[in-house]
């Protein structure tokens, strides 16, 4: 009897403490050092645990009974926003897999994870389908209706097989426009844009916890009428379109898919789609959140955009007498954040002082702000450069100018036009000498 209570006593931590295990294997381990889990949550995530991969790629992580039911993610490398994947874990089975780099993600072990995985496959498959017979442009309604059974019915028996499982959520916001009778190209297309969120439910707590909303949002404003010749308006309508599907989800979600497509556009460079998306929805949505943080950022990010005035500063502090805007008799304006204790500054301020020796005399006009702890370097530095237009910021990366050019790295750069309007923001001087070139 005593040994069977000691045997309890010491099996029960193993019960409590390893419930179900993921098994994963890396094809390229060699690029990758930990798996780390993260159980996600609409707007958060919670570290679970984390385990090493060996050096044949694989690893394994236990998961106790506080491991509750859910969605997770996966993350292998960094930065984690870039290097991760979603699973699903039900609480009753294990999960294993394996994971290529180039052709992504199967399971050998998970009910669930496998439902969606062959439905992804399955009706990729069948669009592929009926994009070969469009572009056959075949003239056989039969075959093309006999296409589109076969999706209805694959649609119907992966939600059957689902049922009961966190899987079918995905299953079902998945589903496609399904045309009941037939359709040329041009018909197709504008129906599959029209019901494109026909089944997605925002207010879906696992759709919420997971990638889904943000990549069926990504698929639609940049996938949709891509071939249009302007594609800013294009992504514009597509956001109007995304926007009014989404119109009854909660002010937190709608604010974290627009701040992540805002940030999209503004560092692919489309910064008027940006500000769109900021003026026509986002600030209204920080608004009605009293996000004021959020809609400061927005608001300076508009201020320095190009094509907007650029925020204006005097140039001759302590004096105050004469600001940026009174500058005139040049056709551009260089405006350009340094530091003399900045060894790329020291290394691209003095080829930007040889470029403009090239330009003609009223072409380019160059105001160089330094941002400094104190004036000691600069003061020293700024001879070496007699043909700009000196200022000195005093504070640093908490300059007064500096924060309303929202500056968080030297050396960066403005190009204004004669009205002192935004016309480029070069990334670097090489950009800067293409600009005028």
């Amino acid at each position: 009897m005593l040994k069977r209570v000691i045997f309890l006593v010491f099996l029960l931590p193993c019960l409590l403490f390893s419930q179900h295990t993921i098994k994963g294997t890396f094809t390229n381990a060699k690029d990758y050092k930990y798996a780390l889990l993260y159980k996600i949550l609409p707007l958060s995530t919670s570290y679970i645990g984390n385990a090493e991969i060996n050096a044949d790629g694989t690893f394994l992580l236990n998961l106790d009974e506080s491991v509750s039911a859910g969605m997770y993610k996966i993350v292998y490398a960094i930065p984690k926003e870039e290097y991760n994947f979603d699973i699903i874990y039900n609480a009753k089975e294990d999960i294993e897999f394996t994971f290529d780099a180039e052709t992504g993600i199967n399971y050998q072990e998970s009910i669930e994870n496998k439902l969606v995985t062959g439905y992804t496959s399955s009706m990729s498959m069948i669009s592929q389908s009926i994009g070969n017979f469009f572009r056959q442009q075949s003239k056989d309604t039969s075959a093309l209706m006999a296409i589109f059974k076969t999706q209805r019915e694959t649609q119907k028996s992966f939600e059957e097989a689902a049922k009961g499982t966190i899987a079918l959520e995905f299953i079902k916001a998945n589903e496609p426009y399904i045309p009941e009778t037939a359709e040329d190209v041009e018909t197709y297309i504008i129906n599959l844009e029209t019901h494109f969120f026909d089944h997605v439910d925002f207010n879906n707590i696992t759709l919420q916890s997971s990638d889904f909303l943000v990549e069926r949002m990504y698929n639609y404003v940049l996938g949709m009428g891509k071939d249009t010749p302007d594609i800013s308006a294009n992504y514009k309508k597509n956001i109007d379109d995304f926007c009014l599907a989404m119109n009854n989800a909660p002010l937190t979600i709608k604010s974290s898919l627009l701040l992540q497509l805002w940030q999209s556009m503004a560092d692919s460079d489309f910064e008027s789609v940006a500000n769109y998306i900021a003026d026509n929805y986002l600030i209204d949505v920080a608004k009605a959140l009293n996000d004021q943080v959020l809609i400061d950022g927005l608001v300076q990010f508009k201020n320095t955009s190009k094509e907007s005035k650029a925020p204006d500063f005097y140039l001759d502090a302590p004096k105050n007498q004469k600001k940026l805007s009174d500058l005139n008799g040049s056709e551009y304006y260089v405006l350009v954040f340094w530091s003399s204790n900045c060894s790329h500054c020291l290394n691209e301020i003095p080829q930007l002082e040889a470029f403009k020796q090239t330009l003609n005399k009223n072409e380019l006009k160059i105001v160089a702000i330094g941002l400094e702890d104190d004036d000691k370097n600069w003061a020293v530095k700024i001879k070496e450069f007699p043909n700009f237009i000196h200022v000195l910021g005093l504070g640093k990366w908490d300059n007064e100018i500096g924060n309303r050019y929202d500056i968080k790295a030297t050396p960066t750069y403005f190009v204004l036009d004669k009205n002192k309007r935004i016309v480029a923001k070069p990334k670097d001087i090489e950009a800067l000498k293409s600009f005028f070139n």
